[in-house]
Parts: structure tokens; C-alpha cells; sequence
């Protein structure tokens, strides 16, 4: 994977069309992936199955039939939520099936077809894109601008009146949630992250917080629950400031050099410093991570599966909280991670809480990323089924690994006049913990 990144511009030999071909054909067609894919299930088209979208990658890639906008139609509507490679008995890499596919399609000079399957991004999405996700720290210069937004009511006007229309615009800020500060130290915030905030008692590690990008900004939340939980616990947390995204969402759309490189700057980043680990509270960049070059020393570990097996619980004291949670499996970390059962034991350290999984765990949620603004229709599906889950299951409570499933689920239940609490599983135990929410 190093060598990847020092030819970023060059489709890396992993994503051939002869290795891609050779990982189709351990494919045997035998159909366990179906009940197992979303996008399947509400089609029914077997054009929208795995095992169907790995025989039309395989047919286009040898030039049996051609790259269209057909080809596309299909290929763009899976999630890569990865469930049938979960529960595939061949252990095809589908992930990497369709992330080298999309890699193909996005350089018509490689494709055996000839064909351009480019779409022209918007100029909104393009400065998004080129100098938010991949800037991340610009993010942060927005924050003091969308707090005054929502705390001086504009965004409860704009709501009230669909000022922004049906357009992307609106569907961004019917996701937005509450915009809160980094912390400076366990209970005071602060305009941007420390470097470095010191342990509480008893020092028992080093460990490096990944920030991601969206999550700096929507989900500052979760990342000082974190610092707060590690700190109590005796953890040095470090913030790298020269930290980016994580580049999940380049590689999934087929801009495999823009996510190398951004791999390369985190290596950079978190270069020098003597970590323990690193830890990412949004599985979904967690995930994207456990399988980057920042993998190597120190490991990449999700929050909640780091904090089960950390040291220091027998100092610090947990409010009781008597109720049933929900729980919701992110994709990522079900799929790709495999450490879905992590949040449930650490929810159980808080007394009297009893974690309870989500109806229809094993099916995504529809935000997948960008997907909910690329395939609106097919997210709202699935997040329709999610919605009548939680509210049948009368529970007060969800938690979700995730910031894309959080924003998704919360915007829904937002709109709806819901007063299901959503936040992160260590949100919910630092607030026990003492953290002012």
C-alpha cells in the first residue's frame, strides 16, 4: 500500500481489470448474499444484487459488454454496505470489487470499453468536496457561523418556511444537528482542539483521536465525550492538528488518488508521536482506516472496542441509568469492522442500563456516506423501515456508532416531532460519567 501512494495519479495494480476479474471469478453465484443486500430486497432485481453486480463487473471489465449508463445505474446504487461480504462462505472482497470498479469508471482512458461514465459534479458539491472533506480543518471556521445560525433562529425559520426548497441545500440542513465546541479541558470549550489534553490521576497510555472530517464539526459532541471517558480513565489523548478525512468517501466514489493521498497526510500526522493506538469515534471512517496505511503502528481501534478492554474503570464512578437503549449496528461496524457486540458491553458499565439491538440491524440506513444525497430515493426507503423500528419499539433512547447513520436517523425523528434521544454510545457514558452535556 505504500507504493500506492507515491504514484497516486496511476490506478493502483490492485484495481486492474485482471485483478479485479481474477477476485470476481471466486464468486459461485450462490445467491446467500440476497436476502442479506438492501438494495436487492426493495428491487427485487437481481441486477441489484451482489452476486448480480459482481457478474456485471466481471462481464465489463473482460469487454463482454459495455461500460454504460446502464452498467452505472446499478453499480451507483449500491451502499457498499458490504453485508454479503459478511456472510459470504467464498470470502469474495466485494468492498474491493466495487471500490475498483468505481475506480475504473471514474478513468475512461482504463476502461475496456471506452466508455465515459464521468458525471459532472455540481460547483457546490466540486467546493465541498475539493476544500472541506479534503481540507478538514476549513470545517472548523464554519462552526462559530452555523452556531449563530441555529442559536439565533434563523435555521428554525428557515425549516418553518422551506426557504431552501427541495433542494440539496435543504437536504443538507434537515441534517445539520445542534453545532457544539471542542473542549479545552474536561468540562470548558474552546474555538478549535488542543494538541494535547493530559491524563486524570494514574497515567495509562498515549492515544492519538482521529477527527475525521464532517464529525469536527457535526459530531464535536462525541470526540469530547471521548477525550473526557480517556482522560478519567488515565489516557493522554493527542489531536494532531494536521490530522484530514479519512478519504472513504474519494475511494467509494472511484477517486482513488485524492484518497491515497489523504492517507499519506494522515501517516504524516500521526507520525512521531509514541501511541498506544488510535482511536476513531465514526466507524465508518474507522472502518476506511482499519484498511488504509495509517493501519500499521499504532492500530486503528473504534472507540467503543478500545474502551471494553482499557484500564482505570475501578477510579472512576458511573451514574445509574435505568433505561432500555437501543442500539443501531452501523454497516461499517458490523460488516468491515466486525465489532458490532463492542458498544453493547460498554453501554453494560453503566448501572441499570440495559442495551437492546434495533430491529432490523442487518439492514443499512440509507446515509452511507453521500449516498442519501446521490440516491435519495433508495435512502428513504430504507431509512422509512429504520424510523418504524424505533418508534414501535416505544424507547426513548438510540445509539449509533456512526455520525452519517446519527445525522440520517436524528434528522428523520427530528422531522417527525420525535423525542428519541440519538447520540453516541460513549456520549451516554461520559454524561454518566460526569461530562456536562
Amino acid at each position: 500500500m505504500w507504493e500506492l501512494i507515491t504514484n497516486p495519479k496511476a490506478i493502483p495494480p490492485d484495481f486492474s481489470p485482471a485483478s479485479l476479474l481474477a477476485e470476481a471469478n471466486r464468486c459461485v453465484a450462490c445467491g446467500l448474499c440476497l436476502p442479506h443486500c438492501p438494495t436487492y430486497r426493495i428491487t427485487q432485481s437481481e441486477a441489484d444484487s451482489p452476486r448480480g453486480r459482481i457478474a456485471l463487473m466481471s462481464a465489463a471489465v473482460s469487454g463482454r459488454i459495455p461500460m454504460n449508463d446502464r452498467f452505472s445505474l446499478h453499480i451507483d446504487r449500491c451502499l457498499t454496505c458490504r453485508a454479503c461480504e459478511a456472510i459470504c462462505p467464498n470470502h469474495v472482497s466485494y468492498g474491493h470489487l466495487i471500490d475498483g470498479t468505481r475506480a475504473i469508471m471514474a478513468r475512461p482512458s482504463s476502461s475496456p470499453t471506452g466508455h465515459d461514465l464521468r458525471k459532472e459534479k455540481s460547483s457546490f458539491r466540486a467546493l465541498v468536496e475539493n476544500e472541506f472533506i479534503a481540507k478538514p480543518r476549513r470545517f472548523d471556521s464554519l462552526r462559530p457561523f452555523l452556531r449563530l445560525y441555529q442559536k439565533s433562529g434563523l435555521q428554525s425559520l428557515v425549516r418553518k418556511f422551506a426557504l431552501l426548497g427541495k433542494t440539496k441545500f435543504a437536504e443538507m440542513d434537515a441534517q445539520l444537528p445542534l453545532i457544539n465546541m471542542p473542549c479545552q479541558s474536561p468540562n470548558i470549550k474552546t474555538t478549535s482542539w488542543h494538541t494535547i489534553y493530559p491524563p486524570r490521576g494514574k497515567s495509562r497510555g498515549e492515544i492519538g483521536l482521529f477527527l475525521g472530517c464532517v464529525a469536527r464539526l457535526t459530531d464535536a459532541t462525541t470526540l469530547n465525550a471521548t477525550i473526557f471517558v480517556l482522560n478519567h480513565l488515565g489516557y493522554t489523548v493527542h489531536v494532531p492538528p494536521s490530522q484530514t478525512c479519512c478519504g472513504a468517501l474519494h475511494r467509494h466514489s472511484g477517486d482513488i488518488q485524492t484518497s491515497n493521498q489523504l492517507a499519506q497526510e494522515n501517516v504524516v500526522a500521526f507520525q512521531g508521536l509514541k501511541l498506544d493506538a488510535i482511536i476513531s469515534t465514526a466507524s465508518g471512517c474507522g472502518a476506511h482506516l482499519e484498511e488504509s496505511p495509517l493501519n500499521s503502528s499504532p492500530s486503528i481501534i473504534d472507540v467503543s472496542t478500545f474502551l471494553e478492554e482499557a484500564e482505570g474503570w475501578s477510579d472512576v464512578e458511573i451514574s445509574p441509568f435505568p433505561h432500555n437503549i437501543l442500539v443501531h449496528d452501523p454497516c461499517s461496524l458490523r460488516n468491515v469492522s466486525r465489532s458490532a457486540e463492542h458498544p453493547y458491553s460498554l453501554l453494560s458499565r453503566i448501572p441499570g442500563a440495559t442495551p437492546v439491538p434495533l430491529a432490523g440491524n442487518d439492514q443499512c440506513c440509507g446515509a452511507a456516506g453521500t449516498y442519501f444525497l446521490d440516491q435519495p430515493d433508495m435512502a428513504k426507503t430504507l431509512l422509512n423501515d429504520k424510523i418504524k423500528a424505533i418508534t414501535q419499539s416505544g424507547e426513548c433512547f438510540l445509539v449509533t456508532s456512526n455520525v452519517g447513520c446519527s445525522m440520517h436517523l436524528a434528522s428523520s425523528l427530528r422531522q417527525l416531532g420525535s423525542k428519541v434521544v440519538v447520540l453516541h454510545p460513549v456520549t451516554l457514558l461520559a454524561i454518566q460519567m460526569g461530562m456536562s452535556s
